[in-house]
């Protein structure tokens, strides 16, 4: 593949979650109400056109056009950047760094809008925040689009959006879940149809049911009560879930099998087993003691609890619908499958969309000069027909020898510029040709 080099000096730099551990990227973590004055900053320094900072709890990255005179140290203009605003040394950050140029720039920038790069691929988080750092940029001016300064990131970002949206229309890379909290979720809102206005039980205080109950919250249900052995975790449990949206209240634990009918979904991480406790924390006898103070209504219960606070028999209680850890561990698996399969036909689209879009970047320059060099013999051709029309004033000519003239003009203009024309069509196309299957080498003014 030979190199594209289009009109401009595009650079990402950064660091994710596959190159950089959770100690590194928090000391790079830029806040969100720091992002402003953080791009406006880069966007200032030497050489740099313009700018953009991604800054999420998986990865930091810098995507600049830079002037041709800083082209050959564009790395460590932007490595300079992170040392001196975040107070970060070098020798810390470089070990962790990844960096693109012009088309595996704009590939990557494309991949990580679509959540190919995602530590989750397919979830659908990142492609607000690209969003929001696009919008953060323009409104520092770091982005700009007049008629003084022709800008090559909006284009770009704005190209971005269209391909993951692509992504997500011809695949079905996030149509599954794929952690257990997000499965549990998920089947929960497939057996009630709907969790709107549905109550959650949590029982137990483990970081796995937080989880799981917050997921529960984005699938639609509005109440939550919590129960553990010790009232206050309880309590500071219910606290963190609650919102002006969002119910919620704790349940004595000696009262979890008088109180547990008023939930639709329970949620256990106790582990009763494995503190010496004789039996589970729900039997058949209970289940079927709650399905009757419930009136029968079905009940789901997702155990993620090691060993096991649920009875595996419950599952057996018509109503009573039960997921232990390793049922979910397998939907979650066979899900992550989906996801990979669907990933290849998205890193195929990604690939397509950054060659033609590189390919189109290419071709600016010719295309530029193909619109000079037409204007300046338009203008050439006009300023003589204006001279002859002056010289015959006295004998002016008729309307059809005007047309006569004209015509005879536009032709000779068009085969006195057909060599020049041709060369610099050729020589756009023979650019990206190589890189681009579907580039045609046809100029076009567009390119977005």
């Amino acid at each position: 593949m030979s190199e594209i080099k289009p009109n401009t000096n595009l650079l990402l730099l950064g660091v994710n979650h596959t190159t950089a551990p959770v100690e590194v990227r928090e000391r790079l973590a830029i806040p969100a109400a720091r992002l402003a004055d953080a791009t406006r900053t880069l966007a200032h320094q030497p050489g740099v056109r313009e700018a953009l900072i991604l800054s999420t709890c998986n990865r930091v990255e810098l995507l600049a056009v830079y002037e041709s005179a800083s082209a050959s140290e564009p790395s460590p203009i932007a490595i300079r950047f992170l040392q001196d605003y975040l107070n970060v040394g070098v020798a810390d950050i470089q070990p962790h760094v990844y960096q693109y140029r012009e088309l595996e720039a704009i590939r990557h920038l494309f991949r990580v809008a679509s959540s190919l790069d995602s530590m989750v691929v397919g979830e659908a988080q990142i492609l607000g925040q690209v969003k929001q750092s696009w919008s953060v940029a323009r409104e520092v001016g770091a982005i700009r689009s007049t008629d003084a300064f022709s800008s090559t990131l909006d284009p770009l970002l704005q190209r971005a959006f269209s391909v993951a949206k692509r992504v997500r229309t011809e695949t079905r890379i996030g149509s599954t879940s794929v952690s257990i909290a997000s499965v549990a979720a998920e089947l929960a809102r497939k057996i009630f149809g709907s969790l709107a206005g549905k109550t959650v039980l949590i029982v137990g205080a483990g970081k796995m049911s937080d989880l799981t109950a917050r997921h529960l919250i984005e699938q639609g249900a509005t109440t939550l009560l919590v129960s553990n052995r010790t009232q206050s975790r309880a309590e500071a449990i219910a606290d963190a879930l609650r919102t002006p949206a969002i119910t919620t209240g704790v349940l004595p634990f000696e009262q979890l099998h008088d109180q547990a009918h008023r939930a639709d979904v329970i949620i256990t991480s106790t582990g009763a087993a494995a503190s010496g406790e004789s039996a589970q924390l729900f039997t058949t006898a209970n289940a079927r003691a709650l399905l009757r103070s419930r009136r029968n209504r079905p009940v789901f219960f997702i155990d993620i609890a090691v060993p096991r606070d649920v009875e595996a028999a419950v599952n057996e209680v018509e109503g009573c619908f039960v997921y232990d850890i390793d049922d979910l561990q397998q939907v979650a698996v066979v899900n992550q499958a989906s996801r990979s399969r669907e990933a290849e036909a998205a890193e195929s689209i990604v690939s397509s969309e950054a060659a033609r879009y590189a390919g189109r970047l290419a071709q600016a320059p010719a295309t530029e000069s193909i619109k000079q060099l037409l204007q300046n013999a338009e203008a050439v051709r006009q300023s003589e027909l204006a001279r002859t029309a002056a010289r015959l004033a006295s004998q002016p000519l008729s309307p059809e020898q005007l047309a006569a003239v004209d015509a005879l003009t536009q032709s000779l203009t068009s085969k006195l510029l057909h060599a020049q024309l041709t060369a610099l069509r050729e020589s756009a196309a023979g650019t990206t040709a190589a890189s681009s299957p579907e580039s045609t080498g046809n100029p076009s003014t567009e390119i977005g």
